[in-house]
């Protein structure tokens, strides 16, 4: 089975202070994705992660995502790249911690967008890192964007882009909220699924799911909260047949082994 974990930015760093990761919730996550692959021989993972306190910070103060032109914006290119590569880095290491072969491959180097979206990606060293038994990381990322100078890539626009070649079973979005919750703030009721047709009547109707999580709320988020990410996931699930993703918090304990393993905690997105 071919799945896409995310390790969201909020669930590793604390995203209300600046630069600053949760080197022990890293290290407890790395051993879960540890333990559910040596459980399970036939699981095969894409492994990416949200840029937290470290991209978002800088991708706010140059707004990065919106377009690069002029020296200052393009130094703000290389500080946001830099900040997200650092965090890379101490995920790559925890992940080393608990002994899987771990491999960034940085979009930074390899995809190229179009008007902010990921266009040309060559994913040959992705599949040859898969198909040996290494496990390939990706994470939100500048890139190169031949209408916008340059942007930025959420690891939900990369995945986006991957599951319509590489056709994944599921994609697996693991964060701080429970999952979708119905009248948020209030969180009075959990979504256990959600479909396409749901989203439309939500959105229309007058008693509409409220989507918890929305943008900026805790923290810097320059590529979208948790509306984007759902309205995103229900697009791709209808156009890649087959395709599931759950979205749920990665806090609670176990929920990731399990999760990787075939549970579905939190929401499940489906056709």
């Amino acid at each position: 089975m071919l799945t896409f974990l995310k390790l969201g930015g909020s669930l590793i760093t604390d995203k209300t202070r600046p630069y600053t990761p949760r080197p022990e919730r890293l290290d407890d996550l790395a051993r879960q994705i540890a333990a559910a692959l040596k459980e399970d021989a036939d699981l095969r993972l894409v492994l990416g992660h949200g840029s937290g306190s470290f991209g978002h910070e800088a991708a706010s103060r140059f707004d990065t995502r919106h377009g690069v032109s002029g020296p200052g914006a393009w130094r703000g290119f290389a500080e946001v790249w830099y900040q997200a590569s650092t965090l890379n880095r101490l995920v790559v290491d925890a992940l080393r911690r608990a002994g899987l072969p771990a491999l960034t491959l940085s979009p930074a180097a390899s995809v190229t967008a179009h008007d902010g979206k990921a266009f040309i990606w060559d994913i040959y060293p992705l599949q040859s890192a898969l198909a040996n038994g290494l496990l390939p990381v990706v994470h939100g990322d500048v890139v190169f964007d031949d209408a916008r100078g340059g942007t930025i890539l959420s690891t939900e626009d990369l995945f986006a882009h991957l599951a319509r070649t590489l056709k994944p079973e599921r994609i697996l979005l693991a964060g701080l909220e429970a999952g979708v919750w119905e009248h948020f703030p209030e969180r009075t009721k959990l979504l256990e699924e959600m479909t396409p047709q749901d989203l439309a009547r939500q959105a229309n109707g007058p008693g509409r799911a409220a989507l918890a999580c929305r943008p900026g709320q805790a923290g810097a988020d320059v590529t979208g909260g948790m509306q984007s990410k759902v309205a995103g996931m229900l697009e791709l699930v209808e156009q890649v047949p087959g395709l599931e993703a759950v979205i749920f918090s990665g806090e609670e304990p176990d929920a990731v082994r399990r999760a990787l393993l075939g549970a579905s905690p939190g929401t499940r997105l489906h056709r």
